[in-house]
């Protein structure tokens, strides 16, 4: 695969916010969403040929994953498994969440993982998986599709004075079609691990008021604790990600992903 030479690509969760993204800058790609191919279970018969698996389906409700394991391991680690059986090279989405959030400088491939979450754990079983292609960790993901903290911050400040967010967890928020455009970069590198996301770093209190900022909303944002808000699943106070490998993508500083994003969401409302 090279850049004169478009690949065409399966993409799976073609209907969420990723596989939205990814499908604009794979225009040859054939979508298929949940209804097509539910990959807890084994692939359809007589897909059309192609290059390139796209692996963006998965259990993202990182809370209820604490409530149904096993539903969440079937999403993640069996639908990786489902995904790799049709032979194509892989580009898998990871997390973060991998990590415990113990260090307090970015995390790099080389680091050791300590999941804290059932969704964490299983993030990391189907990382292994992946024997033919590469696994992508990335942090924070929003877009103008599908639900994210960008477009629920937009309907609470657009209905409240003012929001409780959390002040102790830092990240590299990533907008996905950041992230999609690396991706087309990275099936050109090495198969492996890669770290991809946003440059800068933020809590998510801080992220919350520069989408009130830039979305023009008055809405204030309340600090509160990881253990005020009370959340099942636990998380990483820190989880930022950045590369240790020669050549990898870098993605624009999250700010600039966020006024991305809002100007599709502007388009949308027209």
């Amino acid at each position: 695969m090279t850049a004169h030479q478009p690949c065409r690509a399966v993409i799976t969760g073609a209907a969420g916010q990723l596989g939205t993204a990814l499908a604009e800058v794979f225009p040859r790609a054939i979508l298929l969403d949940r209804s097509a191919w539910d990959v807890t279970e084994p692939p359809p018969e007589r897909l059309p040929e192609a290059d390139l698996l796209l692996h963006a389906a998965a259990w993202t409700n990182v809370d209820g994953a604490e409530s149904d394991a096993d539903g969440t391991r079937r999403a993640n680690v069996l639908g990786t498994r489902h995904a790799a059986v049709l032979g194509l090279p892989v580009v898998a989405f990871s997390s973060d969440y991998v990590f415990d959030g113990m260090k307090r400088e970015p995390y790099i491939e080389s680091d050791a993982t300590n999941p804290q979450s059932v969704y964490g754990e299983t993030k990391l079983e189907a990382e292994l998986e992946v024997t033919n292609g590469w696994v992508v960790r990335t942090s924070w993901l929003f877009g103008w599709e599908s639900s994210n903290f960008v477009r629920t911050m937009i309907r609470l400040g657009s209905e409240q004075d003012e929001v409780a967010v959390v002040d102790d967890q830092v990240g590299c928020p990533t907008f996905v079609g950041h992230l999609a455009e690396a991706v087309t970069t990275l099936v050109e590198r090495p198969q492996g691990v890669w770290h991809i996301a946003a440059g800068g770093e933020c809590s998510w209190a801080e992220f919350a008021r520069a989408i009130f900022e830039d979305a023009g909303l008055g809405c204030q944002v309340r600090p509160i604790s990881t253990e005020e808000l009370g959340r099942p699943a636990r998380r990483p106070a820190y989880s930022v990600l950045r590369s240790e490998r020669p050549g990898a993508p870098t993605l624009p500083h999250w700010r600039d992903g966020l006024r991305d994003c809002l100007r599709r969401l502007d388009r949308r409302a027209v």
